[in-house]
């Protein structure tokens, strides 16, 4: 249950994570998503592993290149898609952007892995694996639920009430770079679960088993700061923002900062939380992405932006709700098989 309880904390970090980037007033989006990447990608997950590892970068330097290579470019992948995941909400709204997200998000990097290693029999091998499983189709369901509710909304909604609550709303570009995002974000669970032979490095160094991930996350999350850094650069060049750093603003320093941080925490819950879930690992990644919707959702309703809905949207957002919740306790209940 205590793995369950983390993965489900990282789900509410990652729902929050865009809020202090609301804070960040006159700067471009890419220098607020470059203090950001910095921050949640490079510095944190690096100060974590040191703290919490023993002999860290021994560790790293005693691990197979190719094992390295694999978290790496898997954390590449993850940050394309992480790229479009602030676009995302900016077009959806934290609610249904994330819902729609992390839905493909889900589905992808939770089934994928036992598929590509070959234990599609891990799935359903035993009465805890079904639950399991089961909890995985409930989670998408709840998923499936929510977005639909969005589309309803879309349709009952004025662009005026819309526009209150995001500013920039456009249904159509953030369904285009929902799909793409979300897909593509699934690249962190595959990096996540290639770092088995860091995670046995670690343990051997002495390090507690909760922490044993934390390399695999370090190696991972700079695959993907390479890739939004160096996005974010090119756009300060080719949009003349690198004037924003000079900008004697502390606020959004400090927001981009936070966003980061709290960014990264949703996976070091999971990571952290895994080995508490034994041979149900595998679902570490759903837990945390159906919380994440659940929470983001809540929080949606809680900034309006369903304010001016009918009954049947708000019918199919609680549905989506209560699928959510339900979907978290047969996690737990699954463990307890």
């Amino acid at each position: 249950m205590a793995g369950t309880v983390l993965c489900a904390a990282g789900g509410l970090a990652g729902a929050g994570f865009a809020l202090p980037l609301r804070g960040i007033k006159s700067w471009k989006y890419e220098s607020g998503w470059l203090v950001y990447s910095v921050s949640g990608l490079l510095l944190f997950p690096v100060i974590l592993a040191l703290v919490t590892v023993n002999d860290l970068w021994g560790v790293i330097g005693r691990t197979d290149g190719a094992v390295l290579r694999r978290c790496f470019c898997f954390g590449m992948l993850w940050g394309v898609g992480g790229l479009t995941w602030g676009l995302m909400i900016r077009y959806l709204g934290i609610g249904l952007g994330l819902a729609i997200g992390c839905g493909l998000c889900s589905a992808a990097g939770t089934l994928i892995p036992p598929l590509v290693a070959g234990r599609a029999a891990d799935l359903v091998k035993d009465s805890a694996a079904i639950a399991t499983l089961a909890s995985v189709a409930v989670s998408l369901a709840g998923i499936a639920a929510v977005g639909f509710a969005g589309m309803l909304k879309e349709r009952e909604v004025d662009d005026e009430t819309k526009k209150k609550a995001v500013a920039d709303f456009n249904f159509g570009k953030g369904m285009t770079v929902a799909i793409f995002s979300g897909i593509a974000s699934a690249g962190m669970n595959f990096g996540l679960q290639s770092g088995k032979a860091l995670e046995s490095a670690a343990a051997a160094s002495g390090t507690a088993s909760q922490w044993t991930g934390m390399p695999v996350l370090v190696v991972v999350l700079l695959g993907g700061f390479v890739v939004n850094a160096t996005w974010c650069l090119v756009q300060n060049a080719k949009n003349s923002s690198f004037g924003d750093y000079r900008n004697p603003r502390p606020a959004n320093w400090f927001c981009g900062m936070a966003a980061g941080v709290v960014w990264a925490a949703q996976f070091a819950c999971q990571k952290a939380g895994e080995p508490a879930m034994g041979d149900m690992a595998y679902v570490s990644f759903a837990v945390v992405m159906g919380s994440c919707v659940l929470f983001s959702s809540l929080l949606g309703v809680v900034l309006g932006e369903w304010r001016g809905t009918g009954a049947k949207t708000r019918a199919h957002l609680c549905a989506g709700l209560l699928l959510l919740a339900a979907s978290i306790g047969l996690a737990v209940f699954a463990k307890g098989l």
